[in-house]
């Protein structure tokens, strides 16, 4: 039952990561993306990691996807293509994905066999997984790389609003100039309708 349950669970986070990246737009990839979270969570489960489980669904299935839905609508150009049109990342791009896929593979794939044939770890202690357990890792053991990535999100979200800000008064700027254009068209029309309503009265004047 369980291997029924992990192919399961891992084709379709497999499937949501692959549509996160794969549909154009950010409100679908949103939702594929808590797709993938819900089934790795499932997996976790499965690995005895209570904790992480709750804090994917919880957190990252539920905060944070609603915060990356308020990010892609403040910002916009939801229906805008995401694909760049730039030849040089068209090119290296796939070669890139290509060679992060590999290295991927190598080390999922050296694990897993390295792994087949043996009964699994039987000496897990009482408390894996727990909250408890998790924070002293991350509190002590791990307290560097946590302080690192938790800097990383703030810089993220900062540079989020600042890029939406200036693409704001980029819009502000382009609409000001769209509607002074605008009214100085309209100020030489109105210029050739006098002078043409005064050349027509000076004509029938001289007759």
């Amino acid at each position: 039952m369980e291997e029924i349950a992990f192919f399961f669970g891992a084709l379709f986070a497999l499937g949501g990561a692959i549509a996160v990246v794969a549909v154009k737009n950010p409100f679908y990839s949103v939702l594929a993306l808590v797709v993938h979270l819900v089934f790795l969570a499932g997996l976790f489960l499965l690995l005895m990691a209570q904790f992480l489980a709750a804090a994917l669904i919880v957190v990252y299935a539920g905060a944070v996807m609603v915060l990356y839905v308020f990010v892609a609508a403040y910002v916009g150009g939801i229906e805008e293509p995401k694909w760049d049109a730039s030849p040089e990342l068209r090119v290296i791009g796939p070669i890139l994905a290509v060679a992060l896929f590999i290295a991927i593979s190598i080390a999922v794939l050296g694990s897993g066999l390295a792994a087949l044939g043996t009964p699994g770890p039987e000496d897990v202690p009482s408390g894996f997984g727990t909250p408890e357990a998790v924070g002293l890792l991350m509190m002590e053991d791990f307290l560097i790389a946590f302080e690192a990535a938790s800097l990383l999100l703030l810089i993220a979200a900062v540079a989020a609003i600042v890029l939406a800000g200036r693409r704001r008064e980029d819009r502000k700027s382009a609409t000001d100039d769209r509607k002074s254009a605008t009214d100085d068209r309209k100020k030489l029309v109105k210029a050739d309708e006098e002078i043409n309503a005064a050349a027509a009265g000076k004509g029938e004047g001289a007759r």
